[in-house]
């Protein structure tokens, strides 16, 4: 595979004013040849850039560009990194990869520990596979924010957890990206008894040293699959650890809060649904910095479609319906905000459970949710329009995490499928617009008759 194959121009872009195409190979900028995503990222920043790009026909163009600095070129290629996945060395006890049943999209078998991924995608690192010129790399290219899997600061606790005894000490690779200007996020994926109460206050005591460019810190519950056949033994957080676990971080949080001006500690909303406590306020998770990590959702998406509603006068004929599937965590909360949404518009919305067979009944979260099991518990049941969370299939475009399609839900549910992203005020458009669709077609139909 060519890694610097370009597979598709951005409309309006700098790259199609160019005539710039898909099929079209990059071979260099500024005359240095390009070693990744990062190292290309880095190349076209400046305000004025050359580009060697070669056709399919082997003609070579040489491209002289002034732009903004910064401005990007508006090119994606065929491989995102334009290079190979940096795997990962560690044997974690939680590892998630380790617990996936057969018969799973591929890629979902790959664990990656790749900085690169960490800066496009979010995804966290645990940085025991870098070397200093690798660190080095990442302060000159200003690769910032990145995410990065502490777990514990204690190094003998930490490399038990990650399987790994050759890694150094976390807080020194953190110190060296701080002082180097990287913002950095981090988490801990909280394993019940290992940890979690002194252990975590440790960690989190520690890791504020380095506030403001360790800027956040999130604590996610250990997810446990049906298939840990003997891989370490693990307990699920219930109720009675989940309220503990809220005490203690709340405790934590206001500490903080008086000393350094931030709360800098949050907890998934998992936690939260475990301990059938109130969530925080919307205030109290602060600038969202870890959104993508299950910390605010609620919050967020419930303010969302709270100011949505607040600027709607619309107000539907009601002949209409909507299904949304979601997992069991966010049921309860899904047929709140749904019931408020037609209390205001009058569309007809109802929500469907999709209990996790795949990965067994305590994997809770509507991202783990699968295209199987969706049309397993759906089939028979009348659903017309059904909207998918994006979280269901956000990484591989409409295919689900199962190697199932949207048209094979379309198809062997007979429904409409409608994708949104987990963000209220879209949810709330996905909505009207398809109920105003649909109504405006049938009076155009009785219309003409």
């Amino acid at each position: 595979m060519i890694i610097n194959k370009i597979v598709k121009v951005l409309k309006n872009s700098i790259a199609e004013e160019l005539e710039i195409e898909a099929g079209d190979e990059l071979l260099s900028v500024n005359g240095e040849k390009i070693k990744d995503y990062i190292d290309y990222k880095y190349q076209i920043s400046d305000d004025e850039i050359v580009l060697e790009i070669k056709k399919p026909n082997d003609e070579i163009w040489e491209l002289e560009i002034e732009k903004d600095y910064d401005e990007d070129l508006g090119i994606i290629f065929q491989n995102p990194l334009m290079d190979n996945i940096k795997v990962c060395s560690n044997h974690c006890i939680f590892c998630f990869v380790d617990q996936m049943p057969r018969g799973m999209r591929k890629t979902l078998y790959v664990k990656d520990d790749d900085t690169r991924l960490s800066f496009l995608y979010g995804n966290f690192i645990t940085l025991t596979n870098l070397s200093d010129e690798e660190i080095n790399r990442i302060i000159k290219y200003k690769i910032s924010p990145i995410k990065v899997s502490v777990h514990a600061t204690d190094l003998s606790l930490r490399n038990e957890m990650l399987g790994n005894n050759k890694s150094k000490d976390v807080m020194i690779y953190l110190k060296k990206l701080t002082d180097g200007g990287i913002t950095v996020d981090c988490q801990i994926v909280l394993c019940k008894g290992i940890n979690d109460k002194e252990v975590l206050n440790k960690t989190i005591n520690d890791l504020v040293t380095l506030y403001p460019n360790v800027r956040s810190a999130a604590v996610v519950p250990v997810g446990l699959t049906n298939y840990r056949d003997k891989l370490y033994k693990l307990e699920r957080f219930e109720k009675s650890s989940s309220l503990e676990l809220i005490d203690q971080i709340e405790t934590l949080q206001n500490k903080l809060y008086k000393q350094v001006g931030t709360r800098f500690v949050f907890i998934a909303d998992e936690f939260y649904v475990l301990g059938e406590g109130d969530f925080p306020r919307y205030e109290n998770y602060e600038e969202f910095d870890q959104i993508e990590n299950g910390i605010g959702i609620y919050r967020l998406f419930e303010k969302e479609i709270e100011s949505s509603l607040r600027h709607s006068k619309y107000m539907s004929k009601g002949t209409n319906e909507f299904t949304i599937v979601t997992g069991v965590a966010a049921y309860g909360l899904m047929c709140d905000l749904s019931q408020r949404i037609s209390k205001k518009t009058g569309i007809n919305i109802s929500v469907e459970k999709i209990n996790n067979e795949c990965f067994g009944q305590y994997i809770t979260v509507a991202g783990l949710v699968t295209g199987k099991d969706i049309i397993n518990q759906l089939k028979g049941k009348k659903c017309k329009n059904l909207i998918i969370p994006r979280v269901m299939v956000e990484h591989e475009g409409d295919i689900f995490l199962d190697d199932v399609e949207i048209k094979d839900l379309e198809n062997k549910l007979n429904v409409n499928v409608y994708i949104c992203d987990v963000n209220g005020n879209k949810f709330v458009d996905l909505l009207i617009k398809h109920d105003k669709e649909e109504n405006d077609g049938k009076t155009n139909s009785n219309n003409s008759r």
